[in-house]
């Protein structure tokens, strides 16, 4: 054998030699151009795991080499079998002509030992047994990689496909084999949210990881190298001269100037979606609202303007509370203050299957010295089975309701949105109702697609509704002191409350 067929065989069996020069794709100017690992793609394929989990800026080019990576496993080992997730089918087949590309594009020796039996928009099956598709869930499939693209959007649009990725295709791949889970984030509720906190409290612990358990892996903005500008035109605002000197201090090394351009000018087209695409730490990526919130923003400028923090309780002044009660549901109770222009919210519990009785109980258990507790306007429907009210039972264990208004809903999500400004939250506390306020969102219309008009109902409904209560009663009911019987009276006189 000649040295140079030796030479061949020894490049063909190295799979970091294979990726960097077998593989065309074409770049973003519409050019063919071999592929070559990038900085992000470089330290993904030294540091991944078995269970990876990925956290990124936009246009790292993640799902490209993970792609070319599958493609590459299933040409060079038999039997094996490679499955990519999007959140549509459009999407999985935009990533599936990639990896096609890649594959017509091979050498006529290697396509000539690896014919493709199989060749269609979603699915590449090759005569030594192993199999690479796309798709939108791989339930009953048995694979030995896995890629799920924009997972985070997957959760925040369509958490029915979520779960089912989470309930099929995950467990579709045994232990020891591949996984990789890439998205950039959508907000602090969902699977990737909830994956990633977890993933990167085990990494931050420097906890042992077992082939099940995900590895945490980020790549902000300013590793890529492209995300660089020259221009002695662009002046650094106060705000920013303050957010790069935070971050460098986090960061522990300093910006170029290039750098720090490049972040101002995208940050103009991008607004307050910036830290969601191109976040700069993992915590910043989560921190930012993302579409089809109806109080993300509000929240954001909460956490930025330091009012989610400790709160005290002023014996002087009294304490509300505003609920939703649910039947056979959560029942959520917020514990607040007015203090002149601001909105002291001191506690929020939630609960369900308890009785009324048990939340009643924890209201009067608190030593606060009480003024209003506000509730729904159904709250003084009688029940069926007792005969009364849950106004009239709370009256009989000491607690006096007072109801709230019967308005349209955006009236009173806009009654929340236009108080949030003055709200401060404590941050043990209040930590699960802030959740809510922060992840209450529109309904997504698969049809359409598009938000609708209406709330999704999940977790953060009860609390976002508890708070509504407070907000459409502050100025009428807390300040004028309508009582339920003064309530009552006034829509029987057809006076609008």
């Amino acid at each position: 054998m000649s040295t140079k067929v030796q030479l061949a065989e020894q490049l063909l069996n190295d799979p970091y030699w294979r990726l960097n020069h077998l593989y065309w794709i074409i770049d973003k100017a519409g050019n063919k151009e071999l592929f070559k690992l990038n900085w992000a793609q470089e330290k993904l394929y030294h540091e991944m795991w078995y269970c990876n989990l990925i956290l990124k800026a936009r246009q790292l080019g993640i799902s490209t080499f993970v792609g070319l990576l599958f493609l590459d496993r299933c040409l060079f080992n038999s039997n094996q079998h490679a499955g990519i997730i999007a959140h549509t089918r459009e999407d999985a087949e935009m990533l599936f002509r990639r990896v096609k590309f890649a594959y017509d594009s091979l050498p006529a020796e290697i396509k000539a030992l690896r014919i493709a039996n199989t060749d269609n928009a979603r699915e590449l099956q090759l005569s030594n047994g192993s199999t690479l598709r796309v798709g939108t869930s791989m339930r009953s499939s048995t694979l030995q990689y896995l890629h799920i693209s924009e997972f985070g959007k997957i959760c925040a649009k369509f958490p029915d496909k979520a779960r089912e990725i989470i309930t099929g295709s995950l467990n579709a791949i045994a232990p020891g084999q591949y996984v990789f889970i890439e998205s950039t984030a959508e907000g602090r509720e969902g699977y990737f949210y909830e994956m990633c906190r977890e993933a990167q409290a085990v990494k931050d612990a420097g906890k042992e990881l077992s082939p099940m358990d995900f590895r945490f892996h980020f790549f902000p903005w300013y590793g890529h190298k492209a995300y660089r500008i020259i221009s002695d035109a662009i002046n650094l605002p106060p705000h920013m001269q303050g957010y790069f000197s935070q971050l460098e201090t986090t960061l522990d090394h300093s910006l170029e100037s290039t750098q720090k351009a490049w972040y101002i000018k995208r940050a103009e087209t991008q607004g307050e979606d910036m830290k969601r695409e191109f976040p700069s730490t993992p915590e910043e990526a989560f921190e930012t609202s993302n579409e089809g919130l109806y109080y993300g923003r509000q929240i954001v400028e909460a956490r930025q303007h330091g009012r989610i923090r400790r709160i005290f309780y002023d014996a002087n002044m009294p304490v509300h509370t505003a609920w939703d009660l649910g039947y056979n549901d959560s029942t959520a109770i917020w514990w607040y203050q007015i203090c002149d222009q601001e909105i002291h919210l001191l506690e929020y519990y939630e609960n369900s299957n308890e009785p009324l009785t048990h939340y009643l109980q924890l209201v009067k258990n608190k030593s606060y010295s009480y003024g209003k507790h506000i509730v729904p306007h159904d709250a003084a429907v009688h029940e069926y089975s007792t005969g009364l009210s849950r106004v009239e039972v709370a009256r009989n264990h000491g607690v006096v309701f007072t109801i709230a208004p019967d308005i349209a809903l955006i009236d009173g999500i806009d009654a929340t949105r236009n108080i949030l400004n003055r709200c401060w939250f404590d941050d043990v506390k209040c930590a699960s109702g802030v959740k809510a306020l922060e992840n209450y969102k529109k309904e997504w219309n698969d049809r359409h697609g598009c938000w609708s008009s209406k709330p999704l109902h999940n977790f953060a409904s009860h609390g976002a509704d508890a708070f509504r209560m407070m907000a459409i009663c502050l100025n009428k009911l807390v300040n004028k002191g309508l009582s339920v019987e003064e309530w009552r009276s006034l829509r029987q006189q057809y006076i609008c409350p």
